[in-house]
């Protein structure tokens, strides 16, 4: 679920900053950071475990029924979410593949995750599909505005801070409804961070608004540019 930065255009607050210039935290990034046609890097072969790790989260929730293991699975890959953004960026290693295939990881975590758990009964149906539906939004206007042109827009910290809030609850809804010792603490922790994760996230839906307009305002004022100096 949501956090790496390999240079994908657009915004998106599921997942962090993707420009190749400015790390999730808005420090600048080296400027040699550039882009390659590398197929085999480390970030790229982290983003491809994330994946394969997925079908593994299914069959520990639904055909062993073993929520514990689940949730510390979904745990470990959102907390590892950063590794590869932050491998790509300080290691030259951001790559043409890993500005698709990280943000396609990213969401891919997060649907097939939360979907799960929506499916498995151990979160609220408001609650996972207000999730949900913001992101399926995001995710497409990210897509249209990639397309019209528009600039890259920076994740806001509002975003980052519901993320990583949603990304903390997930796994403790469903920590909450396993045999683990801890399940009630799980249950009580799974509120404490998905409230204020839920709440932020819209913030940062609700701003990304103008941000969004202005963007898409500036790639156009770019593209009249360059064809004005290419005439």
């Amino acid at each position: 679920m949501a956090v790496s930065d390999r240079g994908a255009p657009a915004p998106a607050e599921f997942a962090p900053a993707y420009d190749t210039n400015a790390s999730s935290t808005g420090v600048p990034e080296p400027p040699h950071t550039t882009s390659s046609s590398k197929i085999f890097t480390i970030p790229n072969v982290i983003s491809l475990v994330r994946l394969s790790c997925l079908p593994v989260f299914w069959w520990l929730l639904f055909a062993q029924e073993n929520r514990g293991a689940a949730a510390w699975l979904l745990a470990a890959l959102g907390a590892t979410d950063w590794v590869d953004g932050y491998i790509a960026r300080h290691f030259d290693q951001v790559s043409d593949l890993g500005k698709i295939l990280d943000p396609v990881a990213d969401r891919m975590l997060f649907f097939v995750g939360v979907g799960g758990i929506l499916v498995d009964g151990s979160v609220p149906t408001w609650f996972a599909v207000a999730v949900l539906v913001r992101e399926a939004v995001v995710g497409t206007t990210t897509v249209v505005l990639a397309l019209l042109g528009a600039r890259r827009i920076d994740v806001t910290w509002f975003g980052k801070a519901g993320t990583f809030g949603l990304m903390v609850a997930f796994p403790l809804f469903l920590a909450g409804q396993s045999t683990l010792a801890w399940h009630e603490t799980a249950r009580t922790l799974a509120w404490v961070a998905g409230v204020p994760g839920l709440i932020l996230s819209y913030i940062a839906w609700a701003t990304y608004v103008p941000l969004a307009l202005r963007a898409l305002r500036e790639g156009r004022a770019d593209r009249r540019t360059a064809t004005a100096t290419h005439r």
